[in-house]
């Protein structure tokens, strides 16, 4: 099978743009990852993009892998990746939620009818609404922060004096905590819905309930109509002045892990179309775990996971697209991962 892994901020999306440095060495640890990994399977020809500006030759990916550069040009960009879209069997695409990327990128497959390698776009646009989330987790009975889009509210004064103070601020459809940011005091609001609208061309903002507790995210395999999960991961979060992800550590010891996995399998339940590698970030309370968002996509964890488990992971989340969901392989390495890419294995899972 042939293979089109496309990475949007090291792959080319933002070519002719700039690119901040630490989404493209993030974008480019993951598309190495994976990239690595399919290439290792051995059965299958990887193609993969990078943005010209990158260094080269070989761009750091595993040796056979056909890289082709992405020109500047928007109309050229396009045309070059429809072009690539056609030539090859299958897609996996690594892009944030943020202004529709992903689902406009998954659609753009499923209209050249090739297998896309990862959630539907209809599964993609329904998890990335954040405004409407809460309801659908709610029918599962899942607890998710309280939750008030600003479109529905005369002013966010009143929509933050129903939840209370402290309260985050974020874009409705949005990825890697851009334009997330945590409020203590009503003076701090409005300039916090300023950062959220410009992370997001829409502009649409929501306030949520603040939840303390434990960061976490769970990695999972979905086939479209059910999950297995693979390990809870720790999460590494700065908080000013916005919110910024930092890397992690997995697997994470808490006594609501096994929870944690339960709750986020019942989490993908309630978005059928979910496929291959998905993350569900979690915050694990005193007593309880709380969903706070699913993401339809492999999230930088995969580098930290794919170190700790027994197996590739690349080739358990081909199974699953095809319908075969597999046996969670098992957790052998406990690891700490950073966001650029840097992986250390700390010792033996517990």
């Amino acid at each position: 099978m042939r293979i089109l892994v496309y990475e949007f901020a090291s792959g080319g999306g933002l070519a002719g743009r700039d690119v901040p440095a630490s989404l493209a060495r993030e974008g480019g640890a993951m598309r190495a990852a994976l990239v690595g990994d399919l290439a290792a399977i051995g059965s299958h020809q990887i193609v993969t993009t990078a943005d010209a500006r990158e260094d080269g030759p070989g761009h750091g990916l595993a040796p056979g892998v056909e890289v082709v550069t992405m020109p500047a040009g928007d109309r050229a960009r396009e045309a070059r990746l429809d072009r690539l879209i056609r030539s090859v069997d299958a897609v996996w695409l690594i892009a944030p939620e943020t202004n529709g990327c992903l689902g406009r990128l998954a659609a753009r497959v499923e209209r050249q009818r090739k297998k896309l390698l990862g959630s539907s776009s209809d599964a993609v646009r329904r998890a990335s609404d954040k405004a409407r989330l809460p309801r659908r987790l709610a029918a599962m009975g899942i607890r998710h922060p309280i939750t008030r889009a600003l479109d529905g509210y005369g002013s966010p004064e009143r929509a933050a004096g129903e939840i209370g103070y402290p309260i985050i601020v974020k874009p409705i459809r949005g990825a890697g905590s851009q334009g997330v940011c945590l409020v203590r005091r009503a003076r701090e609001l409005r300039s916090a819905i300023d950062c959220a609208r410009r992370a997001t061309r829409g502009g649409r903002v929501i306030l949520q309930e603040y939840i303390q507790g434990v960061d976490a995210s769970v990695s999972l395999l979905a086939d479209g109509r059910r999950a297995t999960a693979l390990t809870v991961n720790a999460q590494a979060l700065s908080s000013s002045p916005t919110f910024a992800y930092c890397g992690g550590e997995t697997p994470v010891t808490h006594a609501l892990a096994s929870k944690a996995m339960a709750v986020a399998v019942d989490a993908c339940l309630a978005l059928p179309g979910l496929r291959g590698v998905v993350g569900v970030d979690v915050m694990l309370t005193a007593s309880d775990v709380v969903v706070i968002e699913v993401n339809p996509r492999l999230t930088t964890a995969y580098l930290g996971v794919r170190a700790a488990i027994d197996g590739n992971l690349a080739a358990l989340a081909l199974a699953a697209c095809a319908g075969r969901l597999p046996t969670p392989p098992h957790v052998c390495r406990r690891v700490r991962f950073t966001a650029s890419g840097q992986v250390v294995v700390l010792r033996g899972a517990a």
